[in-house]
């Protein structure tokens, strides 16, 4: 009797091990993090196939992902047999199964939701601000602003109309030097109306510091000259639209979101084959201090390694490499850009893990 029951003192420990075994808590921080990163690698991955798609003329197609459920089960099997014991016929037996059923929500963008994230400009109070949180000035108005005043960035239309203003170059490379200095300041002011309930569009200020250092004085002289400002004023107010300003604003005409993805599509170095056959037409060769493409995207026919984005599409593949720190930055704002033009009211990706265990 004794041989037969001893195994049977492991038996209560099997139990409440199982019992208080949860898989819930455990999984938290590692579901956060991978669903995180897969999203977001998503994300990355369907804005490159879109700036491709569009530098074929193809439709782009947006879908937000808006529910993810990752469903958990755990079970356990404990078996036990009676009878005398022996080490070549086993007493008993535990088993404990796990399975994982994912399941995605996707919801396409059509409609208004298409026309107000893709179709509108980027409002100035929206864009600037982003100055503020250490963004590189120069880098952002290549992406989202087609002119300032009179003067013209590069645009995707290809041909000497599309090269833009060497001007618009020296313009921001000086703006990014007084940023850097902690000479550029951007204000926002929020005002309401006489009756104190109706708000008032914010308006949106651009301030030139003056300074003693004879390294920076050049730069702070040509941007208040090229943004019309008087060489005594540090600041102008800055007003959507092109053409030519009021005393005391500058005009900032402002991308949309697929103006922005088509300007990073046309500057693509895509094979020779695709533009003599009509595929595609040549790509755009800029001008003044800016000849390299804001964002440098490689084409193979062969699967990339170390890589920081990529897709596919007609058997090709198309990439941003993982070393190339400056495409990497302004492919990272693009999608910052993607996020600030989503007006949809509605919740954002909603994560749900139900566990049975």
């Amino acid at each position: 009797m004794i041989r037969i029951f001893r195994p049977l003192r492991a038996l209560p420990l099997l139990l409440v091990a199982g019992g208080c075994s949860t898989i819930g808590p455990t999984r938290l921080d590692q579901d956060q993090s991978d669903y995180s990163r897969a999203v977001t690698s998503a994300g990355k991955q369907q804005t490159l196939l879109n700036v491709v798609r569009l530098r074929y003329a193809d439709t782009p197609g947006f879908l937000d992902t808006t529910q993810l459920i990752s469903g958990y089960q755990l079970q356990r099997n404990v078996s036990l047999g009676v009878g005398t014991y022996s080490a070549s016929r086993p007493f008993g037996g535990a088993a404990v199964q796990f399975q994982e059923s994912p399941t995605f929500t996707f919801q396409p963008v059509t409609g208004d939701a298409y026309a107000q994230s893709f179709l509108r400009p980027l409002p100035p109070g929206n864009l600037l601000p982003l100055v503020l949180g250490g963004l590189p000035i120069d880098v952002l108005f290549r992406l989202a602003v087609q002119s300032v005043n009179l003067i013209s960035n590069a645009g995707a239309l290809g041909g000497d109309a599309g090269r833009g203003s060497p001007v618009f170059f020296d313009l921001i490379y000086d703006l990014r030097v007084l940023q850097v200095a902690g000479l550029l300041g951007i204000q926002l002011e929020h005002s309401t109306a006489a009756n104190g309930k109706e708000p008032v569009a914010d308006r949106v200020y651009l301030s030139i510091a003056s300074t003693d250092n004879a390294a920076l004085m050049p730069a702070v002289r040509e941007v208040r000259r090229l943004l019309g400002m008087a060489q005594d004023d540090e600041r102008v107010e800055v007003v959507y639209g092109g053409g030519r300003p009021r005393r005391g604003q500058i005009r900032l005409l402002t991308r949309t979101i697929l103006g922005v993805l088509g300007q990073i599509a046309y500057q693509i170095d895509v094979p020779e084959d695709d533009i003599r056959s009509g595929r595609t037409r040549p790509t755009i060769k800029l001008i003044g201090r800016e000849t390299r493409p804001i964002v440098v995207v490689h084409v193979t026919r062969e699967r990339p390694e170390s890589v920081f984005s990529w897709t596919t599409y007609n058997h090709k593949y198309y990439w941003i490499a993982d070393d190339d720190f400056d495409s990497k930055l302004a492919f990272t704002m693009l999608q910052i850009l993607l996020e600030l033009s989503k007006t949809s009211k509605g919740p954002s990706t909603i994560v749900t893990i139900p566990v049975n265990g």
